[in-house]
């Protein structure tokens, strides 16, 4: 009985993440034909079961069909599964997970629309959103395609403190509601920030005056996204920048975005928040 629940188990699983018998053979190094004949009342080798537990995310209880919930050693594993994974795929597997967990808060299962689902059903520049609204935090998650990214704030207990206090919010927005000023910051994160630039640069790509570049260098010095550096020549000192680019300014286009084209398509919206977001 034990032999044939392992082998149902193990093809349960499998199908329910949509994985190929080869993906599982190649993960835990047998042959496909192996795996097979597990799936048909074979029995894995005892070595192989925690390679086994390991690639389906699960403990090895649960490949005997023993319901028993242990969460002990959740983080250990999703930690595991993130370190494994190559670097290329590292932000892809933890926003599947991201994901996941968006999902989590709604009661909904992981093969209740992955990712993947959404990537294959709309069209490549169609948005979709979730949001989690709570007196407990807030989440929001751009799913498919156009733009993916994950939001999650927990309750922020003094947002003053937080926020709003030492921030002259109104001085920022006026910076950057010059367009040269923004202008320059897309023209920046658009090129290696390891290229040295000088004014010059500035006065011929955004076609402005000297004494504009000037300002608008100004306003990135003040906001830390330059540096300066004075090189001696032969017959006169030259000052060049180097861009400090910081993700900062990619989210901030992002909700900026959300309050120009608010969201219109949800997979899942909760609206379970009563308290104010500012207190």
């Amino acid at each position: 009985m034990g032999n044939e629940t392992i082998g149902k188990q193990i093809a349960s699983m499998r199908k329910e993440k949509g994985i190929k018998q080869e993906e599982l053979a190649n993960y835990v190094g047998v042959s496909t034909q192996a795996v097979s004949k597990w799936e048909n009342g074979g029995v894995p080798d005892i070595e192989l079961l925690p390679a086994i537990a390991d690639f389906f995310s699960v403990s090895i209880d649960s490949l005997f069909g023993r319901n028993i919930t242990d969460y002990s050693d959740l983080q250990t594993t999703l930690i595991k599964k993130i370190m494994e994974s190559p670097h290329e795929q590292q932000f892809r597997v933890v926003f599947n997970y991201c994901w996941d967990m968006e999902r989590a808060m709604f009661g909904r299962m992981p093969n209740d629309g992955s990712i993947e689902d959404y990537e294959k059903d709309l069209d490549k520049q169609e948005q979709r959103y979730s949001s989690v609204l709570s007196d407990y935090g807030f989440t929001r998650i751009g799913i498919a395609n156009k733009l993916q990214y994950f939001l999650l704030v927990p309750e922020i207990q003094n947002t003053d403190a937080a926020i709003l206090e030492g921030v002259d919010y109104p001085a920022f927005f006026k910076d950057f509601s010059d367009k040269d000023v923004f202008d320059a910051c897309v023209l920046l994160n658009k090129r290696e920030s390891s290229k040295a630039f000088t004014e010059n640069f500035l006065v011929k790509k955004l076609k402005v005056e000297a004494e504009k570049a000037g300002q608008i260098l100004a306003v990135l010095e003040k906001y830390n996204l330059i540096s300066r550096t004075l090189i001696e020549m032969e017959d006169e000192t030259l000052t060049v920048y180097k861009f400090k680019p910081t993700p900062s300014f990619i989210a901030f286009l992002i909700f900026a975005k959300e309050f120009i084209d608010p969201p219109r398509n949800w997979s899942y919206y909760s609206e379970g928040r009563n308290k104010p977001y500012l207190k």
